[in-house]
């Protein structure tokens, strides 16, 4: 991790100023509109909770704000400077995607990160930039935070949620239970599951000899740690590459990446979906395409981009070894011997990078909720689910990015609240495509999910809204002689 300096310019101060302005201009954020109800505690509930609060769950909160949805608390397990995986997991030194999309400005020019570039590089620089440093990329989407003036709470997780009538109980990591209305687990890549761990007969990812033999590429790794030793990788994709060439970087001698395919994915199919239209239409369509296109995607896999392969090649010690899957992998007291189809090798540190599943049943915030869920194999033939067994395993979503019950009617207590959970992560990308993890589908998917609580929160209190539409009393015509009474006038006007 890296000490995160924000930056400070003058032409950056005019252009927070601009963005505020331009904010007031789109009358931001509104008024809340959403009537407040009392808890079992006596305490007002709170209308939304969003977990997490790095690139989604930011752009989540502000899309709420900007809905007129104000009494919403988000929440985020990490210290400032450390959401998402941007200065702690990531270890490409650019971002992926190019430099021109946008998504966390929501729409206002002012708050793009080209605008957030160019007031401190101006147009030249941002001409000349090739793609956007991973760690810049953090200290926009900060700034984007404080210009909307989301409030975030760092330091708070959810530890588990619980149905509570009609509402959900929140217990946080702080100890403090709060009732809310509406969820939105906007948790990162593996917050639908977990780190993905290969089996192996004689590796047990919970074995407590694997501290500082094995690591999974997702967590936080020492590399000052790994200097001088030989790493064995198995995966062959960017962040499998990324990891290696960090190691590799820090002083390690060798990173060896292992993959049973004969050679890298060629094509990045997820180009082929970065349009409005399909953002927008994917999860629109029946199940049948929305089947067909992610388990397409999913078999296909993503080449590492060319640049982490440039990366590598210009590092002494990196090497690939395709065709050859592990079998085996045995943590010894000197090391980690690792048993593949073409031999044994020995390594002083073994790297997984095996990526993350999505599995709600792992998902411990929502071990009360998740038996009853909908997956996408309820959805599907058996046959269909064991030759799909990931996909088959993805939570199956409604247009709101909302749980949904798998049996109707029959989880008496936690069916009504499935639909007040909205997962807002990976393991949506199934039913609403790359809406809550790629930065192109960004703008899409925060207001999706948005717009559909504010229609949730509005449905819920119409009588009370339609009440107060007939109880409103405005003098418009007080000021001309044409003003009369309440009580002398005729009918309902």
């Amino acid at each position: 991790m890296v000490a995160l300096v924000e930056p400070q310019s003058l032409g950056l101060d005019a252009l927070e100023e601009t963005a505020r302005h331009d904010l007031s201009r789109l009358n931001y954020p509104p008024a809340n509109w959403v009537p407040e109800r009392t808890g079992p505690d006596g305490k007002r509930i709170l209308d939304v909770l969003v977990v997490g609060a790095g690139m989604c769950g930011q752009t989540a909160g502000y899309a709420l704000q900007r809905e007129g949805i104000r009494h919403i608390r988000v929440i985020e397990r990490n210290g400032h400077g450390h959401e998402g995986p941007w200065n702690t997991t990531a270890r490409m030194p650019i971002l992926r995607s190019p430099k021109h999309l946008t998504g966390p400005d929501l729409g206002v020019p002012s708050l793009t990160f080209r605008a957030w570039y160019e007031a401190q590089h101006g147009r030249d620089g941002w001409e000349k930039l090739y793609k956007i440093d991973r760690l810049d990329w953090l200290r926009y989407l900060l700034w984007v935070r404080r210009v909307v003036d989301l409030q975030v709470e760092n330091g708070v997780g959810l530890d588990k949620v619980e149905p509570a009538g009609d509402l959900l109980k929140a217990i946080l990591s702080t100890g403090e239970t709060i009732f809310v209305r509406k969820l939105v687990m906007a948790n990162g890549r593996d917050g639908a599951g977990g780190f993905r761990w290969p089996s192996f007969p004689s590796f047990d990812p919970a074995d407590p000899r694997r501290a500082g033999r094995v690591f999974h590429t997702l967590e936080e790794i020492d590399f000052g740690k790994l200097v001088g030793k030989r790493l064995g990788v198995l995966g062959v994709l960017a962040t499998a590459i990324d990891n290696a060439c960090t190691a590799l970087e820090a002083g390690a001698a060798e990173a060896i990446c292992y993959a049973r395919r004969p050679h890298l994915p060629q094509v990045n199919k997820a180009k082929g979906v970065s349009f409005p239209g399909f953002q927008r239409g994917q999860g629109m369509l029946d199940d049948d395409w929305r089947w067909k296109i992610y388990t397409y995607m999913l078999s296909a896999a993503s080449p590492p981009p060319h640049e982490s392969v440039l990366r590598a090649q210009r590092l002494k010690g990196f090497s690939f070894h395709f065709g050859e899957p592990w079998l085996d992998l045995v943590i010894e007291s000197e090391g980690v011997t690792v048993t593949t189809t073409k031999g044994t090798e020995r390594f002083d540190v073994v790297l997984m990078g095996t990526g993350f599943d999505v599995d709600l049943s792992r998902v411990q915030e929502l071990a009360a909720f998740a038996p009853a869920t909908k997956r996408w194999a309820d959805m599907r033939t058996s046959e269909e689910a064991q030759a799909n067994a990931e996909a088959a395993r993805y939570p199956y979503l409604g247009r709101g990015f909302e749980l949904v019950e798998k049996e109707p009617g029959r989880a008496k207590e936690i069916g009504p609240l499935l639909g007040n959970i909205h997962l807002f992560n990976w393991g949506s990308i199934l039913s609403h495509g790359a809406l809550a993890g790629d930065i192109p589908g960004l703008f899409v998917g925060a207001t999706r999910v948005a717009q559909a609580i504010s229609h949730d929160l509005f449905a819920a209190d119409v009588a009370q809204h339609v009440q107060n539409m007939m109880d409103l009393e405005d003098p418009e015509l007080a000021p001309t002689d044409y003003f009369v009474p309440r009580d002398k006038r005729t009918g309902t006007l």
